[in-house]
This record gives structure tokens, C-alpha cells and sequence, in this order.
């Protein structure tokens, strides 16, 4: 039974790994590569129909991790709350850099909403490498520091 929750759980990040991908990708370069308002906002709305769907599975996982590997979801969420919590912000952070965009037409308002995406987006992608780096490397779960 343990394979099964397994092969779901690796499903499941596998799965937010490449869908989101392509969001944090067009999310760092989306200030750089968007001359003017109509370019940046085709960039958002090449992710637009999609960037929800992705966090559903990284949320998918998580309650998977906690489920069928209760032991393994503490130890790693004591290992990595700091990295967690800031990823978690980060996330929220380019939801609503998404959604109030467009709420006012201001050039302004819209350029700070831009930063907020790109820069949020660029964190994201360097937080989660770090807590993978981490992962692969080793990181200490109990006092003793082993």
C-alpha cells in the first residue's frame, strides 16, 4: 500500500514541478520580456487559464504526505518551516500580483503588481531549489544535529 501512496505522491509533485513551471518562467521574465502593457499582458494571459489548476496539486501533495506518510510530513515540515512558510508566501503573493493587476487602470498600479509577480515568482523558483538542494544534501531532523 505504501508503493501506491508513493507513486501518487510522486505524481503529484512531478505534476506541480512541470505545470508550474512554466508559470514561475513566464512570472521571472514577464518584467523583462513585456515592452509594454498589451505585451505583459499576454504573458498573463498565457497562464491565466492554467495557474490555479497548478496549486491544487502541490496542495494535492501535501495532503497526501500528511496522510500516508504522517512521520516523514513532520520531519520534513520541522526541517524546512522557514523555506515552507516563505514558499507559501511567495505563492500567495503572485495570486494576488494576478488578480488585483488588473483592478485599477493605473500605470503605476499595474507596474508595482508587475514587480510583485516577477519578483515573487524569481523567490519562488530560488526558494524551492533551495529547499531541493537541501533535500538532496541533508538536512539534520533531530537535536543531535544527525
Amino acid at each position: 500500500m505504501e508503493s501506491i501512496w508513493f507513486a501518487l505522491l510522486a505524481t503529484l509533485i512531478t505534476a506541480y514541478v512541470v505545470l508550474d513551471g512554466f508559470d514561475l518562467g513566464a512570472g521571472a521574465v514577464h518584467w523583462w520580456v513585456g515592452r509594454n502593457e498589451d505585451e505583459r499582458a499576454q504573458v498573463l494571459r498565457s497562464i491565466g487559464p492554467v495557474w490555479d489548476g497548478n496549486e491544487v496539486c502541490l496542495i494535492a501533495a501535501g495532503g497526501t504526505l500528511f496522510l500516508a506518510f504522517p512521520r516523514v510530513y513532520a520531519a520534513g515540515f520541522s526541517g524546512f518551516y522557514l523555506p515552507l512558510m516563505v514558499a507559501l508566501w511567495l505563492l500567495v503573493l503572485r495570486g494576488i500580483a494576478i488578480e488585483l493587476r488588473g483592478h485599477l487602470d493605473d500605470a503605476i498600479w499595474r507596474r508595482m503588481w508587475d514587480a510583485v509577480f516577477a519578483g515573487a515568482s524569481v523567490l519562488l523558483a530560488v526558494c524551492l531549489g533551495a529547499a531541493l538542494g537541501n533535500v538532496v544534501r541533508g538536512v539534520p531532523i533531530d537535536t543531535s544535529r544527525s
